[in-house]
């Protein structure tokens, strides 16, 4: 088992979309999606410049189940995960944007297209570079109610066993480190949905 840490640098519900009792990571850091394997964590940690909550975690999510898009998309699990514009910002951020028709990718109109509601061909491929998403059942979402992480996986001096992240791209955590954060988020006993996205709050569009 292992931990996959990474900088949540925007939190719209998106990447990862905590709703409707799956935690999923569908877009975005395609890099983690190729490695992350059953069983492992992943771990988002808050910006320091925008959000002001370096060293807080934003959530932590068990890798339950591995999909492709298409699977994604046609499992009903997850039709409330596909975007609805003039639903809530739950709904809103939907992150079930993506399937293929033969050798195209389609994407769906949703926070990764463009202002018009066109597909965005950057986001496009650089989502579906790797055609492999996460589910977790077990989560704790904390958005803007992001706790600070404790001292012992902060250390002063930066090193590899810090859990959190100073750069872009994730980091893998020792299997050591791993196992004791994962000990600490059970001791804490919180699961689920603890917050809302922090982009939430400057959305003028109320939510349910």
């Amino acid at each position: 088992m292992k931990i996959f840490s990474y900088i949540v640098a925007r939190d719209y519900g998106f990447a990862p979309n905590p709703f409707f009792g799956y935690c999923t990571l569908a877009t975005c850091k395609p890099q983690l999606r190729a490695k992350a394997m059953v069983g492992d964590w992943i771990i988002g940690t808050g910006a320091k410049g925008k959000y002001d909550l370096a060293g807080h975690l934003i959530y932590a999510m068990r890798v339950d189940e591995i999909l492709d898009f298409n699977t994604y998309w046609n499992d009903p699990r997850f039709a409330c995960k596909r975007p609805m514009l003039n639903g809530s910002l739950k709904q809103l951020y939907g992150d079930n944007i993506y399937h293929s028709q033969g050798q195209q990718w389609i994407q769906v109109n949703s926070h990764h297209s463009l202002d018009d509601g066109k597909p965005n061909p950057r986001n496009i491929e650089h989502d579906t570079s790797v055609d492999r998403m996460l589910v977790s059942r077990m989560f704790v979402y904390y958005g803007d109610a992001a706790v600070l992480i404790p001292n012992g996986f902060r250390p002063y001096k930066k090193t590899s066993e810090d859990l959190c992240c100073s750069t872009q791209g994730h980091r893998i955590l020792s299997t050591a480190i791993s196992e004791a954060f994962v000990n600490y988020l059970e001791e804490s006993g919180r699961w689920g949905l603890q917050g809302v996205p922090l982009e939430f709050s400057r959305n003028k569009k109320a939510d349910d």
